[in-house]
């Protein structure tokens, strides 16, 4: 039969039909280069399906396989008596791992040492590799491509979220498969550039450590440490009940109560609390309440505060953007802001349409704080001349007083010392928050402004050198992937 181009059509022999979906066929190309024979990965690949049963009084290590090609992981180690699933499978080092449900986002790895004998459940495939014909870490770098990412999802079926990769599919694919001399030329030269990359991030999160110090130190703040404890005075009792209470406790509690020989002891574990000053029922709270002490005076965070969403200029700062569908809106969502540096990760443009209807504007030199306990670290200052900014509501958004410096006082905000203030506070089991009353109420040191200026300019040049050292660190890994991609697909 004669050859004819179509641009829409596309021709596949009956016999080569692996899948009826349309998607598929026409995606299943990668396109890769002619250097390399292409070979099937199941001709490479064998499933290994070790069972196990999973007992209460044996400690087990579970594994996790991070998204866009993050690599397997160790999870955690449990007893048998905390792991609902009982049927598992075991893993070994060396083998190749996937997450059928998040293979199209990149989960796919090799088995590290420290994975070694840990279990799965059914949701993850692990195969044996034939390690004659192509090296364990070649294959996961393959898998790591765009190309082949995306053939994942194109491989992946199901009528909800939770899309499973096809197995069959997946064995069926075609790689190239260059010498296995070459193979692991090419996986050298690869983790070279890694291996860069992460002495540039290592020296960033030392330098992010050197400035958490300083910070703390100039504001005279015990680094991770913030309750002061109160001198105590030990009467020992009986065991079971050698507890303390500080002095002052003992004088307050002395003006009201009889002690007698019994109450007169003093409890460690045990600690009193007056009715009229209890502000919620939360052991934890009362337990780790902050008090720190620094060089300088301490003021609440609502009296830096000088407008808050509700009071932004006598309105709300709350807007319906799906009342203006055609606007178009530079939208900051949790999930678009860097955790503890206040780094947007990108500038998300949408129209108003797009926007759920519970959005805050956020006007220039306003800033940005989580609500959410995932979320608490993440905050943003905004210095863009942009008047159709908003955020999702998941956010406070307020300025502060012109008299504090905004970059000390950001600078302050990824400190520690809010972190723990924070943590102490947050409320409830499932998704656990702070409302705005907690919010106003985190301690603020402020020291004068030539003090805060004199902070602020330190730090700013440590950072400088430290987004010096991310953007390298950053430009390895896509040339890592990018010259290895080169090699396979040229």
């Amino acid at each position: 039969m004669q050859d004819n181009i179509y641009t829409y059509l596309k021709f596949v022999r009956y016999k080569e039909l692996e899948n009826w979906s349309v998607q598929y066929s026409i995606n299943s190309n990668l396109n890769f280069g002619r250097n390399f024979e292409l070979k099937k990965i199941g001709s490479f690949l064998t499933r290994n399906k070790t069972a196990i049963t999973v007992e209460d009084n044996v400690s087990y290590k579970r594994v996790t396989i991070k998204t866009n090609n993050g690599g397997c992981c160790l999870r955690d180690e449990l007893y048998g008596k905390y792991i609902g699933t009982k049927q598992q499978f075991v893993i070994s080092q060396g083998q190749f791992i996937l997450s059928k449900i998040d293979a199209r986002n990149g989960a796919m790895g090799v088995v590290p040492l420290e994975c070694d004998n840990a279990i799965i459940t059914g949701n993850f495939w692990t195969f044996d590799v034939n390690e004659k014909l192509i090296d364990s870490h070649y294959l996961s770098l393959v898998t790591t491509t765009r190309a082949f990412v995306n053939f994942a999802e194109k491989a992946s079926n199901g009528t909800t979220n939770r899309h499973y990769l096809q197995e069959p599919l997946f064995l069926s694919q075609k790689i190239p498969l260059p010498a296995i001399d070459m193979q692991r030329t090419l996986v050298s030269a690869y983790n070279d550039k890694i291996s860069q990359s992460e002495a540039f991030e290592k020296r960033a999160a030392q330098m992010e450590q050197e400035i958490e110090d300083y910070l703390l130190s100039e504001l005279g703040i015990r680094q991770k440490s913030y309750t002061q404890a109160e001198p105590t005075a030990t009467v020992v009792g009986e065991p079971q009940m050698e507890y303390v209470v500080s002095n002052r406790q003992r004088e307050e509690m002395t003006d009201a109560y009889h002690w007698g020989d019994e109450i007169k002891k003093e409890y460690r574990y045990l600690k009193f609390v007056k009715f009229k000053e209890i502000e919620r029922w939360d052991v934890v709270y009362f337990t780790q309440k902050n008090s720190f002490k620094g060089n300088y005076e301490n003021i609440p965070m609502n009296e830096c505060i000088n407008s808050f969403m509700q009071d932004f200029q006598g309105n709300s700062l709350r807007i319906e953007t799906s009342k203006y569908p055609e606007n178009s809106y530079q939208y900051i969502g949790m999930e678009n802001i860097e955790k503890g540096t206040g780094v947007l990760t990108e500038e998300k443009i949408i129209k108003g349409s797009e926007v759920k209807s519970q959005t805050v504007r956020v006007p220039k030199d306003f800033f940005l704080y989580g609500k959410l306990r995932p979320y608490l670290n993440k905050y943003w200052y905004n210095e863009s001349e942009n008047e159709n900014i908003v955020c999702s509501s998941e956010f406070f958004v307020f300025s502060i007083k012109k008299s504090i410096n905004p970059y000390y006082f950001k600078y302050y905000l990824s400190s520690s010392a809010v972190q723990q203030q924070i943590t102490n506070a947050y409320r409830g089991a499932r998704m656990p928050r702070i409302n705005e009353e907690t919010f106003k109420a985190v301690a603020v040191p402020l020291p004068p402004i030539n003090i805060q200026n004199s902070i602020v300019e330190h730090i700013s040049k440590q950072m400088e050198q430290i987004n010096g050292l991310k953007k390298q660190a950053d430009n390895l890994r896509k040339e890592a992937l990018e010259e290895f991609e080169r090699k396979i697909f040229e």
